[in-house]
């Protein structure tokens, strides 16, 4: 403390004032340095790295909790000095204006009543919440000015009705048509009834219009042909037996013995007049098979203990051409030649939602994606795959590079791609949401695959080829051929047939057009056996997805058999 005080008292005694005024001079000045905004600060999903704050654009889901700040807040907008959006509360912000683009519910009622009654409001573009400016209307836009108008006379109190009937304060406007009744006259309405009774057609098309429950003049709707939908305990058809409940690996089930099938379970007898399409076990227990057919409906029939038709789900106006289950089971899709791909519920049986396909061009096979139950794929004959996300009821990707018609879609390496088959004697690889082709299998000796089958190991697909064989693929990234490795024997040229594995994948099966079931060993491709199951052509083979000793087989004659 001493020696600052001796500084202190002896600084200006050791220096000279000259000294003193050098040092002042050779001192640099303070310059002062003031920063401009030409543009206000945005913020918002783009500029911040904190995306959770923030909802994005386009976001249809959120997996927590927001706020109402949050969930109104624009995707970008100027914000102030401390990062938050410039909103109606807080309009001068430091680095800008936020103008009011949006109209009270309250003051919009409010001013939408006062143009009806006296013709004038306030002027929204100016200040909506506020004092402004005011739009006038004439009478022709307002329906009435009431300055304008002169009310009728209150009538007389003792006359109940008739022209000086008492109308008191409920006098309506002189010339005022409110409340009166309009239509034809009574002639006019017979003469057009007379009209209509000569030529039905006379007034256009007797087709319900669309977006209703008929679609082409077809009701949707569902039959159930049980005694009652629940049972003692509540339980409708899709409670899954307790033996299905527990999940299998494949491991588990190749360790399992295959059996060839030797006799013959059920037969469902004329399940569809006109021929069956297609049969699907449910996912993962397989207690219920589903089938289409080209009567234009699709049935689900008890594949475990009874064996009984569960319900018939009417909705198409022409045949049914594919249907899928959803991973869970408990919807699906159908696709007709009627144009419309249509998702059910498997329990209820309402069509939940219907998807056209523009052009009247033909879905000729959907898939759901694995991954999500809100998304599927479609195949149409117009060359397209189109992506349909169930939630916006619209298209969200195309993959268009085939040069044909659709025939397959097959989803494999854990649904990250998969394969579409063409008219086209094609084969081409996909990135699941990426329109580019990543792998184009096709040569000059090749012919149509109508029809593909997933092994159960994932590592091999198996296609129907048009020339009589069964040609197997490697799912790896080579993609690549076994030549070493195909099945033949049965006659299938001109028929989608579509293959199936057993659940250990150790058998492969198949129709063809004599109606025969051809059963192939999968390791040695030697012929295990075929028997004669139908009087037409077996279009469908389906094993059981637990039971490595249960198929069913489905054919044009119509009729649906199980086998064991």
């Amino acid at each position: 403390m001493d020696a600052f005080n001796q500084y202190k008292s002896g600084s200006s005694d050791n220096e000279s004032d000259s000294e003193a005024e050098t040092q002042r001079a050779r001192a640099k000045p303070i310059v002062r340095q003031y920063k401009i905004d030409t543009a206000p600060e945005v913020g918002g999903y783009g500029a911040s790295m904190e995306v959770a704050a923030y909802i994005q654009p386009g976001q249809r889901e959120i997996s927590r909790n927001l706020t109402y700040d949050v969930m109104t807040q624009p995707s970008e907008g100027p914000v102030d000095s401390e990062g938050a959006f410039v909103s109606k509360a807080n309009q001068q912000g430091t680095s800008g204006h936020a103008e009011v683009q949006a109209v009270d519910e309250t003051v919009f009622r409010s001013q939408q009543r006062m143009f009806r009654q006296h013709g004038t409001a306030q002027d929204p573009s100016i200040n909506a919440q506020g004092t402004g400016r005011y739009v006038h209307g004439t009478a022709a836009s307002t329906g009435r000015n009431n300055r304008n108008l002169k009310r009728k006379a209150k009538g007389d109190v003792s006359v109940t009705s008739g022209p000086n009937a008492y109308l008191g304060p409920w006098a309506g406007y002189e010339g005022e048509t409110k409340g009166q009744t309009t239509g034809p006259t009574p002639e006019q309405q017979a003469e057009f009834d007379l009209r209509q009774a000569e030529n039905p057609t006379a007034t256009g098309s007797t087709k319900k219009p669309r977006g209703g429950l008929y679609v082409d003049g077809q009701e949707e709707r569902s039959i159930f042909h049980g005694q009652s939908e629940y049972d003692s305990l509540g339980r409708t058809y899709m409670h899954i037996p307790s033996q299905y409940r527990r999940e299998i690996s494949y491991e588990e089930l190749s360790k399992q013995s295959s059996f060839v099938p030797k006799r013959l379970v059920k037969e469902w007898k004329s399940a569809h007049p006109g021929g069956v399409s297609a049969i699907r076990f449910m996912p993962s227990s397989g207690h219920l098979l589903l089938s289409s057919g080209m009567d234009g409906t699709v049935k689900i029939f008890d594949a475990h203990s009874s064996y009984a038709l569960q319900r018939t789900y009417v909705g198409h106006s022409k045949a049914v051409r594919d249907i899928s289950f959803s991973p869970t089971g408990t919807t699906f899709l159908s696709s007709s030649y009627d144009s419309y791909t249509k998702l059910w519920d498997t329990e209820t049986g309402k069509c939940l939602q219907r998807f056209e396909v523009k052009g009247r061009k033909v879905p000729n096979v959907a898939r759901f994606y694995p991954e999500d139950p809100n998304v599927f794929l479609v195949g149409q004959s117009d060359k397209k795959i189109v992506q349909w996300d169930i939630r916006a009821n619209e298209i969200v990707q195309q993959y268009n590079q085939h040069l044909d018609a659709i025939n397959s879609l097959t989803f494999f390496d854990s649904s990250r791609r998969f394969i579409s088959t063409s008219d086209d004697k094609s084969m081409r690889v996909w990135e699941y949401g990426i329109p580019v082709v990543i792998k184009l299998i096709a040569d000059p000796s090749m012919h149509a695959v109508p029809s593909v089958a997933l092994h159960p190991s994932n590592k091999w697909l198996v296609g129907q080829s048009m020339d009589n064989r069964l040609v197997v693929y490697s799912t790896s990234d080579k993609f690549r051929q076994n030549r070493r490795k195909e099945f033949t024997g049965h006659l299938s040229a001109g028929f989608a047939c579509h293959p199936s594995f057993s659940p250990n994948g150790r058998i492969l099966t198949s129709g063809d057009a004599e109606g025969q079931v051809w059963c192939w060993d999968w390791q040695t491709k030697r012929v295990l056996t075929k028997w004669k199951a139908h009087e037409k052509v077996t279009i469908d083979t389906a094993w059981h997805p637990r039971e490595t000793s249960r198929v069913a087989t489905c054919s044009w004659d119509g009729t649906i058999k199980y086998w064991e």
